[in-house]
């Protein structure tokens, strides 16, 4: 009986080990968020300086500053830049701790007027945040 309650206890601990990491890496994932999430007019000491979401054309150029909370490890995140619908920059940022501060740019043309916006993606491609904002 002590020999059949043992090889079952073993088999249900090996069986279970698969499902507890998948489990453990699926919670990771989903604690990365955007803590902050702007599009400002330029980046001081790692703070985000006239952000908001209207901009004249003569503007010259725009940040995306973000701050990402919740990476257990060394990542990378993704900013990508839209015209309307039109997909016109993708960066590629690294996240190196727990709290990071990151950011990118893009100069805007002024005859680039109207609808814009800027897809924040996590590691695993998925849309993590979208920064509407309008060239006028």
């Amino acid at each position: 009986m002590k020999k059949t309650f043992f090889a079952f206890f073993a088999s249900l601990l090996l069986l279970g080990i698969p499902f507890y990491s998948g489990t453990t890496k699926g919670a990771q994932e989903a604690a990365l968020t955007v803590d902050v999430g702007v599009i400002c007019k330029d980046v001081v000491d790692r703070e985000p300086i006239e952000p908001g979401e209207s901009f004249e054309a003569a503007v010259g150029k725009l940040f995306c500053f973000t701050k990402i909370v919740g990476a257990k490890e060394p990542i990378e995140i993704t900013h990508v830049w839209y015209y309307g619908e039109t997909e016109r920059f993708r960066i590629n940022l690294a996240v190196k701790s727990a709290s990071w501060r990151t950011w990118s740019s893009k100069t805007i043309q002024t005859s680039e007027v109207g609808a814009w916006h800027v897809d924040i993606l996590g590691p695993d491609g998925a849309a993590l945040k979208t920064l509407n904002f309008e060239i006028k």
